[in-house]
């Protein structure tokens, strides 16, 4: 196949500016890798923003899309399909969920969590509609979802936001006990382990506080894992670490294999107060989505597999903090298994842009933090090189 992409004009005279991105168009991959129209290599440690867990051109997931390609695309809520069910199945028989509602985005996941929750409190009382969430959050960028995001960078240029959303210190119980005295609360919507905010990791003391005041209250508690869940932690869900079990829990970036897939995992008791026309999505639960969620689910879900991500996510910890001592800029590493981050004193921005040039991507976060978030399939030799370049670009930033 010719990937050979000839370009007369910037593309930035016709996309809305959202990105600030450049280089030339990256047009395809494989395994750990992706290559740009100039037949540039790459070394994927950004996975698409964690959503690539098995990396490249899977051959599986290769195949999945050829066999469903040939059954149906699409059919409409308005009906059942197989890979729905399939993968719904799944997602319950291997979580804490009676019930799953699918969608298409993370952010998708989490204005319906926050609805279901409302929905489920004002029952209860008018006034109980309150969303409580935590500094340096990141939950998504509809606006249910921005407005439980509790960075005000991100909410600046769009008020006014939705009433009703309150923030609180992460990992502060007792501010959080003093905010949740003030007002009548619907929902705590959490990271456990923050990724876009910093890649800050919720102490297991504040997330039992959490859980104990949301029962003690009827208050929903919505887990994001989105972004630490699916496997990247080391294991499936990153509750089951915590030891702490939500209402609800958000799902997407990894478990659609690459396509757009997103889920929320509830209780029957939060999905008894839903009935039809509460809520919907034309294309949520797509099939060809799906069908790949599925296999992520059985591949990502193998003990064995999960073990790899434990021992690949220890080595490259290891690695990095090695850097520590090198490199007086770095403050320190953070995070879990393949969910880690590099935080500098200062603005690392340049880094990314440097790494880049050298053949590595990198994604950075909140906080001067950079972020490693490789494809879950990454061996040890992928870590020895990417720390290799990161090593040297920092050296040559010194």
């Amino acid at each position: 196949m010719d990937t050979k992409i000839t370009m007369d004009i910037d593309p930035e005279e016709f996309f809305v500016p959202t990105y600030k991105r450049g280089g030339a168009p990256l047009v395809r991959g494989k395994g750990m890798y992706l290559y740009d129209s100039d037949a540039k290599e790459y070394l994927d440690f950004g996975a698409g923003i964690a959503v690539n867990a098995l990396g490249h051109a899977h051959p599986v997931l290769q195949e999945a899309l050829r066999l469903q390609a040939e059954l149906v695309l699409h059919t409409s809520n308005l009906y059942y399909s197989k890979p729905q069910i399939d993968f719904a199945l799944k997602l319950v028989k291997k979580s804490f969920a009676d019930k799953v509602f699918l969608c298409n985005s993370g952010t998708e996941a989490n204005e319906a969590a926050i609805k279901f929750a409302r929905k489920r409190a004002t029952k209860m009382s008018a006034q109980k509609f309150h969303v409580l969430s935590f500094s340096e959050s990141f939950h998504g960028r509809t606006y249910g979802s921005l407005s439980a995001t509790a960075q005000p960078k991100f909410h600046a240029g769009f008020g006014p936001l939705p009433d009703g959303f309150h923030y609180s210190p992460f990992n502060d119980i007792q501010c959080a006990k003093l905010t949740l005295e003030k007002y009548d609360f619907a929902a705590i919507i959490v990271e456990p382990l923050q990724a876009e905010g910093g890649v800050n990791v919720a102490d297991t003391m504040f997330l039992t506080f959490l859980r104990e005041y949301a029962t003690e209250h009827s208050i929903a508690l919505i887990f994001d894992e989105i972004q630490c869940g699916t496997g990247r932690c080391g294991s499936l869900w990153y509750y089951e670490q915590a030891g702490i079990v939500p209402d609800m829990m958000t799902v997407a970036k990894p478990i659609g294999g690459g396509l757009p897939l997103g889920a929320v995992l509830c209780t029957n008791e939060i999905a008894a107060c839903i009935s039809p026309g509460d809520h919907g999505t034309t294309f949520g639960g797509n099939p060809m989505a799906c069908v790949l969620g599925a296999h992520i689910i059985d591949i990502v879900g193998d003990p064995v597999f999960l073990k790899r991500v434990q021992t690949s996510g220890n080595y490259l910890r290891i690695k990095l903090e090695a850097l520590c001592a090198k490199y007086p800029s770095i403050e320190g590493v953070r995070g879990k298994g393949l969910l880690l981050g590099v935080r500098f004193k200062d603005d690392p921005g340049p880094l990314v842009d440097k790494c880049k040039e050298a053949g590595l991507l990198l994604v950075r976060a909140n906080m001067n933090t950079i972020r490693f978030i490789p494809p879950l399939i990454v061996g040890l030799d992928h870590i020895d090189k990417a720390v290799d370049i990161f090593d040297g670009v920092l050296a040559s930033l010194q």
